[in-house]
């Protein structure tokens, strides 16, 4: 007798699921479209400083104090009265923020202080290549942008795959560019290899 009695509020239950499921849990295609739509990153990552960068720092009101900086083979940035900053490996505003607070404890009340990259650190393009070397970086420049700078590939270079090392790994990694555009960072050794066949 229990059992006719518990069926027919299970078939009620699985009817009420299925009308949910069909009207109230859809998803709307506008709401689809708003999701597939959105970027993935508004901001690009914040550039990291190496040696080899030239800052521009500016301190308001302090015209002395204003010039252009390069980051040492010690990692570090000699600014006036403070001394060594390090900056290689932090960003812009960081080494920004770094000199503020070291004027600010005993030199300057309430320092204004900007700074920007002026010019960044080369990259480096070798193997078959038809002029390999060192070359200054521009912002966005591609491994095709790159190996054209550098007179193209030559007879014998692979032009599907190059291997590029970044400034801060300890190790060079395979990288397809058929087709892609892959952008390079200040910084970057490509090494162009030999093709097979």
């Amino acid at each position: 007798m229990t059992l006719p009695l518990l069926a027919a509020p299970m078939r009620l239950f699985k009817i009420a699921l299925l009308l949910l499921m069909s009207i109230g849990l859809a998803v709307p295609a506008a709401a689809v479209d708003n999701q597939a739509a959105a970027p993935v990153s508004a901001e690009a990552p914040a550039y990291i400083l190496g040696t080899g960068d030239k800052v521009r720092i500016s301190v308001f009101g302090e015209p002395k104090m204003d010039g252009e900086y390069v980051v040492s083979s010690t990692g570090v940035i000699s600014f006036p009265l403070i001394g060594n900053i390090p900056a290689r490996g932090h960003t812009v505003e960081a080494v920004q923020e770094d000199i503020r607070a070291k004027l600010a404890s005993g030199y300057l009340k309430d320092p204004r202080v900007a700074a920007e990259v002026l010019n960044y650190r080369p990259f480096y393009i070798l193997g078959e290549i038809n002029k390999p070397g060192e070359y200054p970086f521009v912002n966005g420049i591609t491994v095709q942008q790159a190996v054209a700078m550098a007179g193209g590939f030559s007879y014998r270079a692979n032009t599907r795959r190059v291997f590029i090392k970044r400034a801060l790994d300890t190790s060079e990694r395979p990288v397809d560019i058929k087709g892609i555009a892959v952008t390079l960072a200040p910084g970057d050794t490509i090494r162009v290899g030999e093709r097979f066949f």
